[in-house]
């Protein structure tokens, strides 16, 4: 990395626009290494998997949906040599909406930004147009040090492996990309894991950790709270609504009165479709469905603030708020 990349590591950081990380924490153990990687892909590549398996615990929310990972969350990987911090973005994709654009633009603004670009291509998919738009999108990008990531290796045989690392860097000789390292993984059985973690840390300048040990993201948990309430309410629809549900957490607090052994967290949260119809489905039969997503979420939310929660979740329209800046500008984006 260039004298000016490295002097700015004494600055607050602010990467694709996230608030800055604020003080550098700890002293430098010698050869200590400190910095960002992102992991960038196609929708569904398994980025947000392997962000979670890294950091060891959940931080990022995942789905069988593509195009779930709507926001820049950083995943903190704390070790005795190092600190990575690891950038999940949405997935690159042809935007139909301005919602689409943004997140594109996020993502290429996050590229500039961090340290190592890690491009992940499932094992399980042959490569295709996507993934050299991406890479050659990438090639835009001449300072940033590129790897990359074979992920879902548990869901082919070897011999499919082997011909998925072949294509990955006849891919990279035709775009004239210079991996810096091919590494197949599985975030799910956790094969080669660590060993990705080792090579992204060894790609990162010296430096100091950026954030308290025992920080796993710097996410807000109002944000984390609102993307887990979502996770829960993308499992079972279909067609176009995953892409129309957003929620907002509009009140959370713990319920004064209670003795500080049984504390209880309020949380008043705000599910928003696009239409009446998205409204219908989201509530359900008798509103069936809307009690399952709340109780689904409420566990994931307890065993990420380790509190006892009550959430209220009520369902509201905000008409085509993908394509509309204001209602965008509202919902956070």
């Amino acid at each position: 990395m260039s004298n000016e990349h490295d002097s700015e590591r004494d600055k607050d950081f602010d990467v694709s626009g996230i608030e800055p990380a604020g003080p550098i924490y700890g002293t430098r153990p010698e050869g200590f290494r400190s910095g960002f990687a992102s992991f960038v892909g196609r929708p569904n590549a398994g980025k947000s998997t392997l962000t979670n398996a890294l950091v060891g615990s959940k931080v990022v929310i995942t789905s069988s949906k593509p195009q779930t990972t709507r926001t820049v969350v950083r995943g903190i990987v704390h070790r005795p040599d190092g600190q990575l911090i690891l950038v999940d973005t949405p997935g690159l994709h042809r935007p139909r909406t301005l919602l689409g654009e943004r997140l594109n633009d996020l993502v290429k603004t996050t590229w500039a930004e961090v340290d190592v670009v890690a491009v992940c291509f499932p094992a399980n998919e042959k490569i295709g147009p996507g993934d050299r738009f991406i890479v050659k999108e990438l090639g835009k990008v001449r300072r940033t040090i590129k790897i990359a990531v074979a992920t879902k290796t548990d869901l082919v045989t070897p011999e499919q492996l082997g011909e998925h690392l072949l294509d990955i860097a006849t891919l990279g000789t035709e775009t004239d990309t210079e991996w810096a390292e091919i590494v197949p993984v599985s975030a799910v059985s956790g094969d080669q894991v660590s060993l990705l973690a080792d090579l992204l840390l060894a790609l990162l300048p010296e430096g100091p950790p950026l954030y308290p040990d025992g920080d796993l993201t710097d996410a807000p948990e109002a944000v984390l709270v609102a993307e887990l309430i979502r996770e829960a309410a993308l499992e079972g629809v279909r067609d176009e609504l995953p892409h129309s549900i957003a929620v907002l957490v509009d009140e959370m607090g713990l319920r004064e009165g209670r003795d500080d052994d049984k504390p209880l967290l309020d949380i008043y949260a705000n599910l928003y479709v696009e239409r009446d119809s998205q409204k219908g489905i989201m509530i359900g039969h008798k509103g069936a469905r809307l009690r399952e997503v709340g109780t689904a979420a409420r566990k994931q939310i307890e065993a990420l603030l380790g509190t006892p929660v009550y959430l209220d979740l009520q369902v509201k329209i905000a008409k085509d708020w993908q394509r509309d800046p204001r209602q965008l500008r509202k919902l956070g984006f």
